[in-house]
């Protein structure tokens, strides 16, 4: 999709100077994953404790890992 935006100059050469990306274009698709990221992330974490669990934790853990 092409669009024109106005974009903050200190902001993009910040995160530039940060990150090492050299386009804005290429910062603004790594800001654009990054807000997508850290979102999809919340909406994760917003399921804690919210989902039922039906097993043996410490069977699980001696399954895995053979204790000597």
């Amino acid at each position: 999709m092409r669009t024109n935006i106005v974009l903050d100059d200190k902001l993009v050469e910040r995160a530039q100077k940060l990150t090492g990306i050299k386009t804005k274009r290429e910062v603004v698709h790594e800001a654009l994953r990054l807000l997508i990221l850290l979102n999809e992330q919340a909406e994760v974490r917003a399921l804690r404790g919210k989902m039922p669990w039906d097993g043996n934790l410490n069977e699980q853990r001696q399954t895995r890992v053979k204790v000597r």
